[in-house]
C-alpha cells in the first residue's frame, strides 16, 4: 500500500481529528438537498463547473458507469474511465461531450487491476474523484480462487485500486472516493460478512447483498482512516436501475417508471419497474461534484440525501475486520 502520512491514515489521525470526523459524519452538519427522487446526474450537477478536476469511473461503458462519466465530463472533468475491454472504453469514452480517457480494467483479475493502478499514477495528476461503480449481480455461486466472485469483483477489486490511488485522492485539494453500495446490503446473511466462509457456499442467493454489505463496510473504515486528511469517503444506493448488471437474470420486461425501493427480487417478479441510468448516476454525480459534501464522510446517501442503513453496515469492529482480511487476501497486490 502506497502511504501518504502513515501514522495518520493507519491510526486515523489524532484524537481531535477523529472527533471533528466523526461529529461531521453523524451530527448535524450533514446538508441535505433539495433534489426530488427522480432528479437526474445533469439535474443534480446544474451550475457545478468540473473544470480541472480528474475523476476515476469504473465500469464507464454502460448503465450507472456511462451515465456518470458523460455527466462529469459534460461539466467540464477529465474522466479517467474503466471498462473490461480496450474496445468497450474507447467506444465508451468517444461517445461522451468532454475529456475521457479508457483504462482497462478486470477487477476479478488482480494484476488487471495493479495495471489498471499504474496507468492511471502514470499520468502523474491528483485524483479529485474516484467513483468505485462497476460491479456484478448472480444468484448462483461462481467463485474466483475460492471465494465468491461478487466479493471479488464488487468488494475485493475495488479495494486494491483504492489502495493504489489513495496517495493521488488525497494530494486533491479535496479527493473524495464515492463507493456505489446498494440498500441490497440489508439483505446480507446473517452475521453480516461472512468471515468465516467466504466461498459463498450456503448464502450463494445472499451474494450479492453480501457484497454491497462489503462495499458500505469498506467505505465506512475508509473514512475513519482518512480523518486528519482533506479526503472524504461515502458511499451511496443509487436506485433500482435498469442496466447490464441485471444481464444475467431472467427478469420480466419492466414497466415504465422507477421503482427505487430496493433491490430486485430475487428470481424475478412480474412487472417490476427499474429507474433510468439518468436517475441512477444522480447521487454518485451529487457525492462526486457537491461542494456543500466538503468534509463529510463516512455517509451512506440514497436519492442526494443521507439514507437509514442496517446495523451491519455501521459496525465499526465488522468494518475493521473486513479492512483487515481485505489486506490479507490482496496484499501481494497492494504495494
Amino acid at each position: 500500500m502506497r502511504t501518504v502520512n502513515r501514522r495518520r491514515f493507519i491510526e486515523g489521525g489524532t484524537l481531535l481529528a477523529l472527533a471533528a470526523h466523526l461529529g461531521k459524519a453523524f451530527g448535524e452538519e450533514i446538508p441535505r438537498s433539495h433534489f426530488a427522487a427522480n432528479a437526474t446526474a445533469e439535474d443534480v450537477t446544474a451550475g457545478i463547473d468540473m473544470t480541472g478536476k480528474t475523476v476515476v469511473v469504473t465500469g464507464c461503458n454502460s448503465g450507472i458507469g456511462l451515465e456518470t462519466m458523460r455527466v462529469l465530463a459534460l461539466r467540464g472533468a477529465h474522466v479517467i474511465g474503466t471498462a473490461r475491454t480496450p474496445e468497450r472504453g474507447q467506444e465508451a469514452c468517444a461517445s461522451v461531450t468532454g475529456k475521457a480517457t479508457p483504462v482497462v480494467l478486470e477487477l476479478s483479475d488482480f494484476k488487471s487491476v495493479v495495471a489498471c493502478a499504474d496507468q492511471i499514477r502514470a499520468l502523474n495528476v491528483a485524483v479529485d474523484v474516484l467513483i468505485c461503480n462497476a460491479g456484478m449481480l448472480l444468484f448462483d455461486l461462481q467463485q474466483v480462487n475460492g471465494l465468491e466472485i461478487q466479493f471479488v469483483v464488487n468488494h475485493l477489486g475495488h479495494f486494491i485500486l483504492t489502495n493504489r490511488l489513495l496517495d493521488r485522492v488525497t494530494a486533491a485539494p479535496q479527493g473524495r472516493v464515492v463507493v456505489v453500495g446498494s440498500v441490497a446490503h440489508q439483505q446480507a446473511p446473517a452475521g453480516g460478512i461472512q468471515f468465516d466462509n467466504l466461498s459463498g457456499k450456503g448464502w450463494e442467493r445472499q451474494a450479492y447483498a453480501h457484497s454491497k454489505l462489503a462495499n458500505g463496510l469498506f467505505s465506512f473504515e475508509l473514512s475513519k482512516r482518512l480523518a486528519g486528511t482533506t479526503a472524504t469517503s461515502n458511499s451511496l444506493h443509487p436506485g433500482v436501475v435498469q442496466t447490464n448488471i441485471m444481464r444475467n437474470l431472467n427478469f420480466p420486461a419492466p414497466r415504465a417508471g422507477g421503482g427505487g425501493g430496493g433491490p430486485p427480487p430475487q428470481g424475478g417478479g412480474g412487472g417490476f419497474a427499474f429507474e433510468p441510468p439518468a436517475q441512477g448516476a444522480a447521487t454518485s454525480c451529487y457525492l462526486a461534484s457537491n461542494p456543500a459534501l466538503k468534509g463529510v464522510s463516512g455517509q451512506y446517501f440514497a436519492d442526494c440525501n443521507p439514507a437509514q442503513q442496517s446495523d451491519y453496515q455501521k459496525d465499526s469492529a465488522m468494518a475493521a475486520k473486513l479492512w483487515r482480511v481485505s489486506e490479507e487476501l490482496t496484499r501481494p497486490y497492494l504495494s
